[in-house]
């Protein structure tokens, strides 16, 4: 009789709770949204790369307000809203617009668990759009500004002897009439600027630490050299502290090794197993933090051993190598959008979802474009086997003076403001430093096209120099200097040379761009663009073909990688393979992945 009683209690909180959320609008979802529980909104461990057993999801139904720019916070909360879903967003069950003028309050509660007793209590944020000021019980704590990279508070100190502790954030974000990073988010959607995201778009959670306890997990392979660099950070550096390091290959161990806390460690992998696309082997690692004779931390993570370099064929190309051998990268732009969720996924099934498809594609990269994606998306190129171009969100989205594709750049660069520029500066660094590790990851790109570029040979050598591990595209499409790696041409719809680099690798960054608009899985019924539009898949299918068979014979002139825009549609944009609520993948996937192999086994 309890458990029916029991029962009964759940389920009428459940359908009170889900009585107040239902998805907004009226435009196509996913199949994941379609089942979307409120109980289980991405609720998988946030942080692939630094994992603790202990730890509390806070996503689920939130309070809200939206207020005048610069008035006091909200005295009551009179609607709710869907976290980690943007504000704008189906998913978020509110669809509206915040902008310039206005602030988006936040506000829940949250238990912290009795058997935490004497823990400090950190309170992470995954990803908040742009600026965000967080307090706990009424108390302020700190703020933070970017909104692609992750951040969190020690909040012990600001929680009360409640039951009971309040969350309130305050979030502002001006979208395009500000200068912050922001990708092509803008206020009035059209041809390739889409929908705005405001506030808080990934996992909030916190965990118990004690008070000295692993911060940072930087992992870098050595191919050559046949060892990782460990480079490990905790919040306190007593002297007689050190670290316990085990290094696993499934349930083998192959190397235990100590380490003091203030040095970077070398640790031999003989026989190493190489990652690749083809063989996405990881190995695991953990690692214990030891004070006075006693374990005070323990967390896992993982590496994979790999190298990224370029060289010079017989013909004096320069070619993409891949542990050492030539290795031509061919992958699909993708921007992460989503027609319920914006840029939140609806699920971490759906998350991983693009690059499974892009996978069975036939493609062994990805370039992210102009957005960085939660950290278990990574994990996911980690895990699937996909290497990863990493672009930087751009801020002003304006050429100046000009945008020259067939030439080193001859022009004035942009000048930004002395603001501006040092917020990109940080939020980059911040960027890089969060995505460090991961193995996926084999180039940088810092602008694209022109959009607010400035002091490219300075940035992109920065860098390079920040991170040598890794390939450098410092100016994907255009405006191009003599420096980093990679000179990438743009051109729509066919492959094209525009501009040969005999200094650096020459790659297509993107092409292609064919349009097929499939009815009843459109963003809006009308005023749909490709770049070229077809009728049907045969059509669309024989162009795909027909363009990649042309970028094959160009590989023997030049061309080292290249990237096919796009992967699904986004918003009124219908040139992706697959259609925008990724129900339908519109070319014939056999013929795409038999050209599609062919281009990536050239070298082979």
């Amino acid at each position: 009789m309890k458990k029916y009683v029991l029962f009964c209690c759940c389920y009428f909180f459940f359908i009170c709770v889900q009585a107040q959320w239902k998805p907004e609008g009226n435009k196509i979802i996913t199949k994941w949204a379609e089942s979307i529980n409120l109980e289980y909104v991405h609720q998988e461990y946030p942080r692939p790369r630094l994992v603790r057993n202990e730890w509390k999801n806070l996503n689920g139904l939130w309070d809200y307000e939206i207020t005048k720019l610069g008035v006091n916070k909200p005295n009551f909360y009179k609607n709710k809203i869907l976290v980690p879903f943007p504000i704008e967003s189906s998913l978020s069950g509110v669809q509206k617009n915040v902008g310039k003028d206005n602030e988006l309050w936040y506000h829940s509660i949250f238990i912290v668990p009795k058997s935490w007793k004497g823990k400090n209590i950190i309170l992470h944020f995954g990803g908040v759009d742009w600026k965000s000021e967080i307090w706990i019980n009424d108390v302020y704590v700190g703020s933070h500004q970017g909104g692609y990279d992750p951040f969190s508070f020690d909040i012990t100190s600001y929680l009360n002897n409640k039951k009971n502790q309040k969350l309130v954030v305050k979030v502002w974000d001006p979208t395009d009439e500000g200068y912050q990073p922001r990708g092509k988010q803008t206020i009035n959607p059209h041809g390739i600027w889409y929908t705005a995201v405001t506030g808080i778009w990934q996992t909030v959670w916190i965990e118990p630490v004690n008070s000295n306890y692993i911060k940072i997990v930087n992992i870098v392979s050595n191919v050559d050299e046949s060892n990782i660099s460990i480079k490990l950070i905790s919040s306190e550096t007593l002297e007689k502290d050190y670290f316990e390091i085990i290094i696993k290959d499934g349930n083998t161990t192959l190397s235990l090794a100590k380490s003091p806390v203030k040095s970077k460690l070398d640790v031999l992998i003989n026989n190493a197993k190489l990652w690749s696309p083809e063989s996405p082997f990881l190995y695991d690692i953990e690692i214990n933090l030891v004070s006075n004779g006693k374990i005070v931390d323990s967390i896992k993570s993982y590496f994979a051993m790999r190298k990224i370099s370029t060289r010079k064929d017989e013909n004096g190309i320069f070619r993409l190598q891949l542990n050492n051998e030539d290795y031509f990268q061919f992958g699909t732009l993708d921007q992460g959008w989503w027609p319920d969720g914006l840029y939140t996924a609806p699920s971490d099934d759906a998350l991983k979802y693009d690059i499974i498809k892009t996978k069975e594609l036939g493609f062994n990269m990805i370039r992210k474009h102009v957005k960085v994606e939660p950290a278990r998306w990574y994990y996911h190129a980690d895990k699937i086997g996909m290497l990863v171009w990493q672009d930087m969100p751009n801020g002003e989205n304006f050429r100046f003076p000009k945008w020259q594709r067939d030439k080193f750049f001859d022009g004035d660069e942009f000048i930004p403001s002395s603001e501006s520029e040092d917020n990109f500066r940080s939020e980059w660094k911040k960027i890089i430093d969060f995505l460090y590790s991961n193995p996926s990851i084999v180039c940088w790109v810092p602008f694209n096209e022109a959009w607010g570029q400035f002091k490219t040979v300075e940035i992109s050598e920065w860098t390079k120099l920040y991170d040598p591990s890794r390939l450098v595209n410092s100016a994907s499409g255009g405006n191009y200097y003599r420096t980093g790696d990679i000179t990438d041409i743009h051109n729509y719809p066919g492959p094209k040379m525009l501009f040969f680099d005999n200094e650096r690798v020459n790659v297509l960054g993107e092409y292609g761009g064919i349009g097929l608009a499939i009815d009843g899985h459109l963003w809006q019924p009308d005023k749909n663009w490709g770049y070229v539009k077809f009728k049907n898949s045969i059509e669309a299918t024989d162009q795909y073909v027909s363009l990649a068979n042309q970028l094959y014979k160009m590989i023997e002139f030049g061309f080292s990688a290249a990237i096919y825009t796009q992967i699904t549609d986004v918003e009124i944009e219908v040139n992706g393979l697959m259609t925008y609520d990724r129900k339908i993948v519109k070319l014939d996937l056999g013929r795409v992945r038999e050209i599609n192999r062919k281009i990536c086994n050239v070298f082979k």
